[in-house]
């Protein structure tokens, strides 16, 4: 298992692209940068990144229709919040999510020992009707009363 992405450069990113016939315009490049920065961003965080940058005119709607876009290429991940926003993901590695429902943030935790006791627990199991893709971990948490520094 690996905590490496597969575009966690530009020149990646690029190659990624031309292989699903797309083209690296300075909009996706400003998104992956932004994604980058971010780790975990809705379209509005993205938008927020991009636009303080100053380099590259973005919508919400482009910047979520592109987040969206790379989800489904499985170049991100992407997840619900407790807020009802779409939060993406650049890190597409198997690591587990610590989600903080009061400031909806996401926390990776690479784990993989839990990971692979998880996933050979399941690979013993059987669910009428359903066949298991794929394993996801979130835990979901408060920030506790005393803020480390």
């Amino acid at each position: 298992m690996t905590s490496q992405n597969k575009t966690s450069n530009i020149e990646q990113f690029r190659n990624i692209l031309k292989a699903h016939s797309l083209k690296a315009t300075p909009q996706r490049i400003a998104v992956h940068e932004a994604m980058l920065k971010l780790g975990h961003a809705s379209a509005d965080m993205v938008t927020e990144e991009i636009q303080k940058r100053g380099n590259t005119k973005v919508t919400v709607a482009s910047v979520y229709n592109i987040l969206a876009n790379l989800a489904l290429l499985g170049i991100y991940h992407h997840r619900m919040s407790a807020n009802n926003k779409m939060y993406f993901d650049v890190n597409t590695f198997k690591h587990i999510h610590i989600y903080d429902c009061e400031n909806h943030r996401y926390k990776d935790i690479v784990d993989n020992d839990l990971i692979q006791m998880v996933e050979q627990h399941f690979s013993r199991r059987r669910f009428r009707g359903y066949r298991i893709e794929q394993i996801d971990i979130q835990l979901v948490a408060r920030p506790s009363a005393r803020k480390r520094v």
